[in-house]
């Protein structure tokens, strides 16, 4: 695991490449290594998980192809046999050594075979110079990259902070991102916060020649069937329904179920590292039933964070029972809210661009102490929600749409920091006229959600698998996890566990009320039963009842919200947000909370990376309305 970055079509000093490392050394704090060339450079931090004497970077088998890579290659032993026996050799048993030789066999299509989380950057001088910059499959290792079409250079980074190390005049705002934040919690696809740094999506693969423009292929890569774990690449077998879940509402006994057969051999692989390695339990379904497996395969020590004080949705109850069932070594955190004021800067800071959901400020906390108590890696329950069916919007849109109603506008609030009429409601003339004819979701999204194949939970499991699950989880994990020199994990992302609840039909993931039947189904007798009875609720922060007057999220809050500073901005009404203000005051509530949570990130996060705010483009129909306001009699 590591942090990679570097420029191509330009130079960079060694100044700005060591700003660069600095910048993101704490995903990677064991080792520097960087290479540089008349036609670009490429770097890597490196935190040693595999082979801890090993694994040197930039990798190479010469001078003209150099390669740097952020993540995990689960099938390193077989394509290490393949390539011994077609005369490559290997200088250690680092997983990513193998990569110089993948090249060379298979060019552009090396992801083709790679079974892992990754995200790569491969600088080929052999001929006429190019750069390949490439992704896993569903986001999980995130790459940042930005391309000025002037001066055809591009930069790259596993951190949007970082990325801004390079030289380049500093990028402005995407004046519409205030409305795609508060719609979606985050921007989705390849959009950000900043005007021309761009996310490169999921199982995509940039290609730039020497002076000429990127060129992005997303590689079509439909869930393949279930096969073994140790086949290196995928099979294509189809398996039944029944074998993939078991038959519903069974009681399964002693004998597990494919589904659980194959998160079982997926958790076993993920947890082969060269250092300790530990398990995340929140205390609901997901991360317990990763938890239990993964106790059977080796002793275990667990992580739940709480917070000082009675508080709602407290969970450590659950996932101590959780930890006691699988017989972990388990570590109870308490953070404390007095000091999240204090913590909110810094979280957001290695986010890079705002994050609407709360459970962001745990999450950092969270991986600290984990890393504290000598772990680099750890396991996790995140993505089962998204593949299995686990969201209570999913559930209110298979209902709706099962009795012909519309479920799309409903659906759509829920995903937002609070609904599109109350999200317009807070803006200006300037910002509403703006940002009018922009569609927060990325290019095509929307019609694929709406009037795309397949059901209406089909077309939503597809639209958060491609969209959501990257930006507004598996970017927060990655940053705030890394943030500590802490590699996550994540089984329910594995291929084999995304094939496993491709196939299921609706009915085995929602039905009668009821979400995630097959994995409910597949982790009975392995969890408390508490923990299969408990009613769903979210993983996050309790701040609706955190923030309140008199403490010092709520004093922070007024000072980064304060009227004189909205009106600076010119984006949002001071008086709708003082509203906001006495309304939590008065009468608490989710959306109130989080729409002053989610404005106050983003006033940390223009704080952070901007110097002034920026200038919306004055429209015929905001200068109107300043004419007629500028005529009415005193």
């Amino acid at each position: 695991m590591c942090r990679i970055y570097g420029y191509f079509h330009t130079t960079a000093t060694p100044h700005e490449m060591r700003t660069v490392a600095a910048l993101q050394r704490h995903g990677g704090p064991d080792s520097t290594g960087s290479h540089h060339t008349p036609h670009g450079g490429v770097g890597n931090n490196r935190l040693a998980v595999m082979d801890l004497d090993g694994g040197r970077q930039p990798y190479h088998a010469d001078d003209r192809v150099q390669i740097v890579f952020n993540g995990e290659i689960y099938n390193h032993g077989p394509l290490r046999r393949r390539l011994e026996q077609r005369g490559h050799t290997f200088p250690d048993r680092c997983d990513g050594t193998i990569l110089p030789a993948l090249y060379a066999e298979y060019g552009d299509a090396l992801t083709d075979h790679i079974d892992g989380m990754y995200a790569l950057a491969v600088l080929d001088r052999r001929a006429e110079p190019r750069l390949l910059l490439a992704t896993d499959h569903l986001g999980m290792k995130p790459l940042y990259y930005r391309f000025d079409p002037a001066a055809r250079s591009l930069h790259f980074s596993s951190e949007i902070p970082a990325l801004l190390g390079f030289g380049a005049a500093p990028p402005g705002v995407w004046t519409p991102g205030l409305d795609a934040y508060l719609a979606l919690k985050t921007p989705f696809g390849e959009q950000t916060m900043f005007h021309g740094v761009r996310a490169l999506p999921p199982a995509t693969t940039l290609v730039c020649a020497y002076g000429g423009t990127p060129r992005l292929t997303r590689r079509a890569a439909p869930p393949a069937a279930p096969g073994p774990a140790s086949a290196p690449t995928p099979v294509t077998a189809p398996v039944s329904e029944e074998r993939a879940a078991g038959a519903p509402g069974r009681h399964l006994g002693g004998e597990a179920p494919e589904l659980r057969r194959i998160l079982d051999e997926e958790v076993g692989r993920l947890l082969v590292a060269d250092v300790p390695v530990a398990v995340i339990t929140s205390g609901g379904l997901d991360s317990s039933l990763v938890t239990a497996l993964a106790a059977r395969h080796r002793p275990l020590h667990s992580f739940n964070i709480a917070y000082r004080g009675r508080w709602p949705h407290d969970e450590r109850h659950f996932a101590r029972e959780a930890a006691e069932r699988a017989g972990t070594v388990h570590h109870q955190i308490v953070a404390d809210p007095e000091r999240f004021p204090e913590l909110i800067e810094d979280t957001v800071w290695h986010l890079g661009q705002p994050n609407a959901d709360p459970i962001t400020l745990s999450t950092h906390v969270l991986f600290r102490a984990v890393h504290e108590a000598g772990f680099k890696v750890a396991l996790t329950g995140d993505a089962a929600d998204e593949l299995f069916g686990g969201y209570d919007r999913m559930r209110a849109a298979v209902e709706a749409d099962a009795a012909g109603a519309d479920w799309t506008g409903r659906y759509l609030d829920a995903l937002a920091v609070l609904p599109a009429a109350r999200r317009t409601a807070l803006y200006t003339d300037a910002y509403r006229d703006h940002v009018r004819a922009v569609d927060p979701l990325p290019a095509g999204a929307r019609h694929e959600l709406l009037h795309g194949p397949g059901t209406a939970l089909r077309r939503i499991i597809g639209f958060e698998l491609a969209h959501r699950l990257p930006a507004y989880h598996l970017r927060r994990v990655d940053h705030l996890s890394m943030a500590h020199s802490v590699e996550v994990r994540l089984p329910f992302c594995q291929p084999r566990v995304v094939a496993a609840a491709h196939i299921l039909p609706d009915d085995r993931r929602i039905r009668d009320g009821q979400v995630k039947r097959a994995l409910y189904a597949a982790a009975e007798g392995l969890v408390p039963p508490s923990v299969l009875a408990r009613p769903k609720q979210p993983f996050t922060l309790p701040v609706t009842a955190m923030l309140a007057p008199g403490t010092p999220l709520w004093e922070y809050a007024r000072d980064h919200l304060a009227p004189v500073r909205l009106r600076a901005g010119g984006a949002l009404r001071p008086e709708a947000v003082e509203a906001l203000f006495t309304a939590q005051a008065g009468h608490p509530d989710d959306t109130t909370a989080l729409t002053l949570w989610a404005l106050l990130v983003h006033e940390v996060w223009h704080d952070l990376f901007h110097r002034r705010r920026p200038e919306l483009p004055t429209t015929a129909a905001t200068a109107a309305r300043r004419h007629e306001r500028s005529a009415v009699p005193a």
